[in-house]
């Protein structure tokens, strides 16, 4: 604790006598000082014991007194020490009578106590608590570097907390809260994740204060970012009920650097790991299944073990390319949540990632591409295994050709199978086809002579049987016959031939002429 009036009062060898602010003797003494000017208030920063001898000011009239008191109050002085028998043999009352009022200690000195005693107690007790401060600090060090080493972020995070006295908790790079302390301080850091994101959007290292963040509680929430490059690789928040000492500060620095250590990859490991990782998928994709389990090792081995799903992921028309970080960052961060292995590799304009199917880090891919908009578009395949490793790359290529043409972010190829072929037929290049196949039906019918297309359409769909199509159309069989040869010679093509009889068929479904009424 810094020294307080009350701890100069009890200073056996200074000899003070509280003369007023008996009630306030608890307040912090920054520092001592000496001044006779009459207004010394342009050079205080508040916190200071004033100390004089009242040389120059009239300390017996009320009214100069009570301007001078208050102004001394107003400007943050904790107290005044006024020194007897140098000008005044007692404290004037007027003096008094102003800091009473004021409710300004004012503590009498002896004449036996020299200024230069106060200045250096105050000096002595500072010094004590700073050494006290940094010592706690150092302690706090050592524990935290403890914990981090051997039981991980979340001992740290509980460590840090109790030398705070408050709460804390860290983020990851999506903004998530990862580890909170004591329990209850998670749901109260999950509110602060705007201002968390808000961080995330600053070169780190950054910093902020969340004055009242909670309601609640008033704690004062200071957020520190985590990394050494420009993108900030997590957060942590550090909720107290008053500003940090000297020794809390020690422990939340020591703190922000250990989880720096922890959370921040080495540019040249990130490197290694991305080249293994592009080995492990080339083997994969070559058919080369236990050349790729030997070398993913323990790193990866887990992933090829059970089912998993390829995603690719590229941006969407001329997008920025950042939005491919943001999403291996989603998924990284979601698999290390759990414990859960994934394999990303980062390429030139593209991004491929091998995950667990039904894991984290796919469910992070779909909510990414739903929360956050980024202007990529991602294929996913269905869920595979080593030995099919080439047709989910595939497949993945399939789903993503798709989400461009259907200009959504992300498709799964279990959709495409799963759903039906007519959505793919809306594509410009085929209506131009279906048009061009059927215009010269369409240019008949228009002269009022038949009505070939609808015939056409009732005859396909009842695969060539003449009597149920001349039933739809309310025609006779004969009719009908008669109609197709016409088609027959306007297109210039049998229909007795299978793919004739298909393209014409894909063409109607793709052509915007309307149903016959």
């Amino acid at each position: 604790m810094p020294p307080t009036l009350a701890s100069l009062v009890q200073h056996s060898a200074l000899k003070l006598t509280v003369r007023a602010g008996e009630d306030h003797l608890d307040r912090p003494v920054r520092w001592a000082h000496v001044s006779e000017l009459a207004d010394p208030v342009p050079y205080m920063e508040g916190g200071e014991l004033l100390l004089i001898t009242a040389m120059t000011l009239d300390a017996e009239d009320p009214q100069a007194m009570r301007r001078y008191v208050r102004r001394l109050s107003r400007a943050g002085v904790v107290g005044l020490g006024f020194a007897i028998g140098v000008n005044y043999d007692t404290v004037p009352d007027a003096l008094l009578d102003a800091a009473r009022e004021e409710d300004l200690p004012l503590l009498e000195v002896p004449r036996r106590t020299p200024f230069l005693a106060i200045s250096k107690a105050v000096s002595a007790a500072i010094s004590a608590d700073q050494y006290r401060a940094v010592t706690a600090g150092f302690e706090a060090q050592r524990e935290l570097t403890k914990a981090a080493l051997s039981d991980g972020p979340a001992v740290l995070i509980a460590k840090l907390a109790a030398h705070v006295d408050g709460w804390a908790a860290l983020y990851d790079t999506s903004g998530a809260v990862v580890a909170a302390a004591p329990d209850w301080a998670a749901r109260r850091a999950a509110r602060l994740t705007a201002d968390v994101a808000r961080l995330r959007e600053r070169a780190a290292p950054a910093s902020t204060v969340v004055g009242g963040a909670d309601e609640a509680s008033g704690d004062r929430v200071e957020l520190q970012s985590l990394g050494t490059g420009r993108r900030v690789r997590g957060a942590l928040a550090v909720g107290t009920g008053a500003p940090l000492g000297t020794a809390e500060r020690y422990a939340v620095h020591s703190a922000v650097a250990l989880l720096t250590l922890t959370t921040e990859r080495s540019r040249s490991l990130q490197a290694a790991e991305q080249r293994l990782g592009a080995a492990i998928v080339r083997m994969l994709l070559s058919g080369q299944q236990d050349h790729a389990r030997a070398v993913a090792g323990d790193l990866y081995g887990g992933l090829l073990d059970a089912p998993f799903r390829l995603v690719v992921a590229e941006p969407a028309g001329d997008g920025d390319p950042a939005g491919l970080g943001a999403l291996a960052e989603a998924m990284e961060s979601a698999a290390a949540r759990c414990g859960e292995a994934v394999l990303v590799v980062p390429e030139a304009a593209r991004l491929v990632v091998l995950a667990a199917d039904g894991g984290e880090a796919v469910a992070a891919c779909l909510a990414h591409e739903a929360a956050e908009g980024e202007d990529i578009v991602v294929g996913l395949s269905a869920p595979a295994g080593p030995i099919a490793a080439a047709s989910a790359y595939k497949q993945a290529e399939q789903a993503l050709s798709v989400a461009r043409r259907r200009g959504k972010p992300l498709v799964e190829h279990e959709e495409l199978v799963a759903g039906s072929v007519l959505p793919l037929l809306a594509d410009d290049a085929v209506r131009a086809f279906a048009d061009g196949m059927l215009r010269a039906l369409y240019e008949h019918d228009a002269t009022g002579r038949g009505d070939l297309v609808a015939s056409l359409r009732a005859w396909l769909s009842r695969h060539g049987q003449w009597d149920a199509a001349a039933a739809d159309l309310g025609v006779h069989r004969h009719t009908l016959r008669y109609r197709m040869r016409r088609v027959e010679e306007i297109l210039g093509r049998s229909l007795d031939d299978p793919d004739v009889r298909m393209e014409l068929w894909l063409a109607l479904k793709a052509t915007s002429a309307p149903e016959p009424g």
